[in-house]
């Protein structure tokens, strides 16, 4: 897997002017998620408050239908048709590369809130911070700081290898968060990555360029190790997945099996614990 990084993008305005405004917008966004909350939890109560009624009168539809009042988020929430947010279109910086000792040696989770098709998912993700912990480290602070914020997945490949590649705000496969790093970590030996797996994208022979691009494997995957390596793996999608899958059905807008999805992609936000 490739991430063209070359070089930052020179900035446009001040970096302190930058830094506020992407706070600002992530205070937004975070509001936006605790509204969406709200909304779903009053949703659910409703529910689970029908079915007690219902449950006076006749327990057997009860457990029929209680999974569907318990967990709410279970299917995407459609939207009307080119409702996502605007992709983001320009260079970020992602501040300092963290301490691998950040990744804390333990298991992460991080939720991605896409939208694709004007249809809401998410995807969970568990993050192995003692087997990639730079890696890791890395996209729990990228997360955390809102660099990951109403980006776009660039790339879509359905040919040979199955992956959707997201994590540069550019939205070119050239951009990154203004530092780079490695080694590779907790690449498989095999050159085997799973359906469901997580992986860092880097600049072909180079084991030292990582930065922010990252891809999903949808479909079991062989991606040859070149003469750096293979591609660190941060972790496993655990629920979600269907999601991406969704994405690669609808195909990729160039005719060589490799571009940009037909279905744009945006991650509105992720979050990690």
């Amino acid at each position: 897997m490739r991430d063209g990084t070359t070089e930052e993008v020179p900035p446009t305005v001040a970096a302190t002017k930058r830094e506020r405004e992407y706070a600002r917008k992530r205070q937004e966004k975070w509001e936006q998620r605790q509204a969406q909350a709200r909304a779903r939890r009053q949703r659910a109560f409703a529910i689970v408050a029908i079915v007690a009624v219902l449950a006076l009168v006749g327990g057997g539809f009860v457990i029929a239908n209680l999974g569907s009042a318990a967990n709410p988020t279970a299917t995407p929430t459609p939207r009307a048709a080119g409702d996502c947010p605007a992709a983001s279109t320009e260079a970020r910086s992602g501040g300092d590369l963290p301490d691998p000792s950040a990744a804390e040696d333990r298991t992460w989770t991080a939720t991605l809130d896409l939208c694709a098709g004007g249809t809401d998912s998410q995807v969970v993700v568990e993050l192995d911070g003692a087997a990639a912990p730079q890696a890791v480290a890395s996209f729990v602070s990228l997360a955390k700081k809102g660099y990951y914020d109403d980006t776009p997945c660039h790339r879509l490949t359905t040919q040979g290898i199955f992956v959707l590649q997201c994590g540069d705000p550019t939205g070119t496969g050239t951009g990154g968060p203004g530092y780079s790093y490695g080694p590779i970590e907790n690449a498989p030996k095999d050159d085997v990555y799973p359906a469901g797996t997580i992986a860092m994208a880097r600049q072909g022979n180079d084991g030292e360029s990582m930065g922010s691009q990252f891809f999903i494997v949808y479909q079991d995957s062989t991606i040859p190790s070149d003469t750096a390596g293979g591609y660190t793996v941060l972790g496993t999608v655990t629920s979600g997945l269907d999601a991406v899958q969704a994405v690669a059905d609808e195909g990729k807008s160039s005719g060589t099996g490799d571009g940009p999805p037909n279905s744009p992609v945006i991650i509105e936000g992720v979050e990690t614990q």
